[in-house]
């Protein structure tokens, strides 16, 4: 994206990939189609120490923008849920528009070509590449984060960073699924596969999505959009119902069913075995007549209010982005130069600008390629 804009404006740009394939990010990207961006993109979708630093970019580049671009190249899309928007073929037609831009903005590209070394001089920077030196005037730092290493991501952004004496905050997998401690995991290793929508809560944040079993512990949307906000030993709170008064349902099942047992009725919400295994897990037992409306305050209150503690996240493998990253405050937020090395530029992931899921960090990704590349 910066490339393109960059070209359009008669410079002379070359794109260095280290990997043979350019854009693996966005091939693997929505299940192979390309979330590209979100309708109600917005700086509220994005977590920083600095939360205003992403507004310049965003403002001045924005989804339309970017759909626009798209309808141009007739690819087709559709919406799915939360303004999230879909290829309604391949990822690949997203990609290859953007190489499309590329060319027409007469944008040279070498992939297999790594950067072992940058230097600034007196005429801009010298790069040692794996086929030989380079000069170029301006820098541009595009390689994203430490997230899906199989996908060719590395340190490299912030090695530089480093070199060039930015600050850099930590970072940690976002948009993670969790493990859970042994007990839990065995308890509900069966569930692996299920889907069941929820509401994921760390004090006021909060996400009302669906979470999926895994043979790990828990993913699923909600699940990857709060543990952005998760610390290693903090509790999540999972309201298994979010969108039902539990409690009054479960006194009208005590009149209409009063012989059945709690797990019957429960499967009334959800599968049988679900309902088993979480009553199991929960220690709910007995028939309904059984119970007096303390005992289903304490029922419904496990299906609301079920506090999870992960063992942890399953890290940078299965993470779709990096928390944390580059000081913005280092960054000129119009143009996201480096304040203290001229005519470098870091944009995209490597930024300590984190996205919530759904198409917010191809938006960031655009929107700061944007901003860079009309002024390299």
């Amino acid at each position: 994206m910066c490339a393109a804009i960059a070209g359009y404006r008669g410079r002379s740009v070359l794109v260095l990939e280290h990997t043979k394939k350019i854009g693996r990010k966005i091939l693997m990207s929505g299940g192979g189609r390309c979330n590209f961006t979100n309708i109600h993109n917005s700086p509220a979708n994005f977590i920083s120490a600095n939360p205003h630093f992403c507004k310049s970019a965003l403002s001045r580049y924005s989804a339309q923008d970017f759909i626009e671009l798209v309808e141009r190249h007739g690819i087709e899309f559709h919406e799915k849920t939360l303004g999230q928007l879909f290829c309604n073929e391949s990822s690949k037609e997203i990609l290859d528009m953007l190489l499309t831009e590329c060319d027409w903005a007469g944008v040279e590209l070498k992939t297999e070509t790594s950067v072992n070394a940058i230097k600034a001089t007196d005429a801009g920077y010298q790069l040692s590449t794996g086929h030989g030196e380079l000069e170029a005037e301006s820098v541009v730092i595009a390689t994203g984060g430490l997230s899906i290493p199989n996908g060719g991501a590395t340190s490299f952004a912030y090695d530089i960073a480093q070199q060039f004496d930015l600050n850099i905050l930590s970072r940690s997998a976002a948009l993670v699924p969790f493990t859970l401690q042994p007990k839990e995991k065995d308890a509900l290793k069966e569930l692996s596969g299920v889907s069941h929508k929820v509401r994921a809560s760390i004090g006021n944040t909060s996400f009302v999505e669906s979470m999926l079993f895994t043979h790990r512990g828990l993913s699923g949307p909600a699940i990857l959009q709060i543990s952005s906000y998760w610390q290693p030993g903090a509790e999540v709170e999972i309201d298994l119902f979010p969108d039902m008064d539990l409690l009054a349902w479960l006194k009208e099942q005590r009149e209409a069913r009063p012989k059945a047992e709690i797990s019957s009725v429960m499967a009334q919400q959800m599968s049988k075995r679900m309902a088993q295994i979480l009553c199991q897990l929960f220690g709910l037992s007995g028939t309904m007549a059984d119970q007096s409306n303390k005992a289903l305050e304490n029922i419904s209150g496990a299906f609301h209010h079920w506090k999870v503690k992960p063992s942890g996240t399953e890290g940078y493998r299965t993470a779709e982005v990096t928390l944390g990253g580059i000081d913005t405050n280092e960054i000129d937020q119009k143009t996201m130069a480096a304040k203290k090395a001229l005519g470098l530029y870091f944009i995209g992931e490597c930024l300590d600008v984190t996205g919530h899921l759904g198409g917010h960090n191809f938006q960031w990704a655009w929107a700061s390629g944007v901003a860079a590349g009309q002024v390299v």
